[in-house]
């Protein structure tokens, strides 16, 4: 007898409608539970499998997480409670006053580098009080820098003996810049209009040895303040040009203008327009260009004067030590390589009771000076070869000064 089950057929469930499908409609039967999803589990050791595997850690969910807990993944955050018990720790809960304290003692590179952390940060960072006086001696090349420097709002620049590039202003506004010292600089002249038609606040200016212009000379005249120029060495204006600026700085009380290109009219120009608040005068270096009667002018105009310099001066004889007498306040005064000058003439300065020191280096051999310091006891000679008036502190000094003022924001390599 064979054992195989002949197959039943089983009536279709809508016998009674003729062309209708005999597959139960799905909208009205519920599947039932397969039973391959039992045979796949059947065997599986599943506490065997849980007990080799690594435990599975628990997620951090927030309030929230119960309305995610179908989703795969979980984006844990740490409590905000946890971050505002340490908000004192915090460097963007300090206020901008104790920043400001903090990045004072930063250096200009470290400050430069701060600026760049947020726009937080970088608002401080150019705060003007960190900006008040700047050294950047030592700082071979200036290009856009000078200008994001000068804009800061600085008021002591020093610069000296760099090289300035496109300084490139974003604006058009007018700079707070009050002492400045570019002596020695290599800078184009147009660029050095472009920064002094933006000032106005001078007070203490040097540009020795620099190519200037009658735009640069007008552009001084808009610093009513200024006080003390150096143009030692200077060249490229009119004497009409220096005319003017001399008669609109009237509260000038130190010029240098030793040495510069400078023809008759210039000396002349000088003379005839120096104001009377001229307290400190170096005139030396222009040979058969200053005559005797300049130096009465200049004497005239400027009664209070107490340290001039008139060497280098041929024309300039002993009859010019009456003149001289007649300034009461003179302390200093250079005479030398004024070959007219006799050296047995310069005991007459013993009639100058309040005459301190007196520069005449070549006029009197080695020998010959302790027998006039003999004669003259209230006088150093030959003590101060350089002139210093009007003239920024050396920037091969240390202490970082700019005319006596210290320079907080310095530049290291």
């Amino acid at each position: 007898m064979s054992s195989e089950r002949p197959l039943k057929e089983l009536p279709c469930l809508s016998d009674n409608l003729e062309g209708s499908l005999c597959w139960p409609q799905r909208t009205n039967l519920k599947r039932k539970p397969s039973c391959s999803g039992m045979l796949d589990t059947e065997n599986t050791p599943n506490e065997l499998i849980q007990q080799w595997s690594h435990p599975i850690k628990k997620s951090l969910t927030s309030a929230k997480g119960k309305e995610n807990e179908e989703n795969v993944f979980v984006l844990a955050r740490r409590p905000r409670k946890r971050r505002e018990s340490t908000a004192g720790l915090c460097w963007d809960s300090l206020p901008d006053e104790l920043l400001l304290s903090i990045l004072s003692h930063l250096s200009l590179k470290d400050l430069l580098r701060t600026s760049h952390v947020c726009k937080r940060w970088h608002r401080l960072a150019f705060d003007e009080s960190l900006w008040h006086s700047v050294d950047l001696v030592g700082k071979a090349l200036l290009d856009a820098e000078l200008g994001q420097v000068l804009a800061a709002g600085v008021l002591r620049l020093r610069c000296p003996h760099t090289c300035i590039g496109q300084p490139s202003f974003k604006s058009t506004e007018k700079l707070n810049v009050q002492h400045m010292d570019l002596s020695g600089c290599t800078v184009e002249t147009s660029v050095l209009e472009d920064i002094l038609s933006r000032c106005i606040h001078l007070q203490n200016l040097s540009l020795e040895g620099l190519v200037l212009s009658d735009s640069i000379i007008h552009y001084l005249s808009q610093n009513p303040e200024l006080v003390r120029l150096n143009l030692c060495g200077c060249s490229g204006f009119l004497s009409e040009s220096l005319a003017e600026m001399l008669k609109l700085c009237t509260r000038l009380e130190e010029i240098n203008v030793s040495w510069c290109d400078f023809k008759g009219l210039h000396v002349q120009a000088i003379a005839n327009h120096i104001p009377s608040s001229i307290t400190q005068l170096n005139i030396s270096g222009y040979r058969q260009n200053l005559s005797m009667e300049e130096v009465k002018s200049i004497v005239e105009r400027c009664p209070d004067l107490t340290n001039l310099d008139l060497s280098d001066s041929i024309l300039v004889t002993t009859d010019i030590f009456p003149v001289l007498q007649q300034l009461n306040s003179l302390k200093h005064l250079a005479l030398s390589r004024c070959y007219q000058i006799h050296p047995a003439s310069l005991v007459d300065f013993e009639k100058f009771p309040n005459l301190q020191t007196l520069e005449v280096f070549g006029l009197i051999q080695d020998s010959y000076l302790p027998i006039l310091s003999k004669g003259l006891p209230h006088i150093q000679i030959n003590t101060l070869p350089f002139s210093t008036i009007a003239r920024p502190s050396s920037s091969v000094r240390k202490d970082h000064t700019l005319w006596g003022m210290h320079c907080w924001l310095v530049y290291k390599h």
